[in-house]
């Protein structure tokens, strides 16, 4: 069980070295990201794109690209995109990164039925935060892919970050599903939503973790604010997912970690074959990192 986002970095170098297949690789921050986890040795870069250009990014942040592999297409994203696709179907990489091209484009590519890295999973967002208020590392999810995810779909996204806590050696991780309230109201959704998701874990539907909610964010990550309000839970206060109810939540809640609270975050896209990166702008050069050793160690 890791519980720090740094040893991410340690636990991938251990492993046998991955390669990354970027897709419209001609991205500064992208570049970036690739050649700090080069150093540490995590990660062999296999380049998609526009090769001037990234010749050009490369030379100004003082990246050698000697030994690295350029697949040149020009001035087509959502081409690069299905051939760094194509590189993963045809064994040549292990994880694919998104660079300068449309998270939709992307994922047109990964969701193709012919070509592309579907699977029967719902591709969700897992993102681990460490954050100096909390005691130990939490995932939040979904925060960028899912827009209203209806009952089954937020079981799917459970079981993607349940499996990415069992892979960082969270046995049983607790599962706070994340309301505005934590009593079930016919007017809010999410909130039938959790009581739902809670019997089903009680039934064994959902496996590999204990679930409880509905509970507001307070609720899900500090015990006295439970003890306030008189919820008796194993879940509220010590939670390691928190399930959001909606992209919208998600996405602040999200921001407002990074922004307002001091996190670190290490992010991927499961799903898919094979983990997917994609990293933000806003994101700094640490979770840049930490997001690639996390693919690493989930591949």
């Amino acid at each position: 069980m890791i519980h720090d986002l740094g040893e991410l970095v340690e636990r991938a170098r251990k492993g046998p070295r991955c390669t990354v297949a970027v897709a419209a690789a001609e991205d500064r921050h992208v570049l970036e990201a690739i050649q700090a986890a080069m150093l540490p040795g995590i990660v062999r870069p296999l380049l998609v794109g526009d090769r001037t250009e990234i010749e050009r990014i490369a030379q100004s942040i003082g990246f050698s690209l000697e030994g690295i592999e350029i697949v040149d297409q020009d001035g087509d994203a959502a081409a690069s995109a299905r051939i760094a696709v194509s590189k993963i179907r045809s064994g040549e990489a292990d994880i694919l990164m998104k660079g300068r091209v449309a998270t939709g484009d992307l994922l047109k590519a990964v969701v193709d039925r012919e070509v592309g890295l579907r699977t029967e999973q719902l591709l969700s967002h897992v993102a681990f935060f460490q954050s100096p208020y909390y005691h130990k590392l939490f995932c939040v999810t979904d925060a960028a892919m899912n827009i209203a995810p209806g009952l089954e779909e937020k079981v799917q996204i459970i079981k993607n970050a349940v499996s990415a806590c069992h892979f960082l050696g969270i046995a049983n991780p607790k599962v706070a599903v994340a309301t505005a309230v934590e009593k079930v109201s016919p007017k809010m959704e999410a909130t039938l939503h959790a009581a739902q998701l809670k019997q089903m874990n009680l039934e064994g539907l959902i496996e590999g973790c204990l679930l409880d909610g509905p509970f507001a964010i307070d609720i899900a990550v500090n015990a006295e604010a439970a003890r306030n309000k008189g919820i008796v839970s194993e879940v509220a206060g010590d939670c390691d997912i928190i399930l959001a109810p909606d992209i919208e939540a998600g996405n602040m809640f999200y921001k407002a970690l990074n922004f307002l609270g001091g996190a670190t975050v290490a992010a991927v896209v499961m799903g898919a074959a094979v983990p997917i990166v994609l990293t933000s702008r806003s994101d700094d050069d640490r979770s840049k990192l930490f997001s690639i050793a996390l693919a690493a160690c989930l591949r």
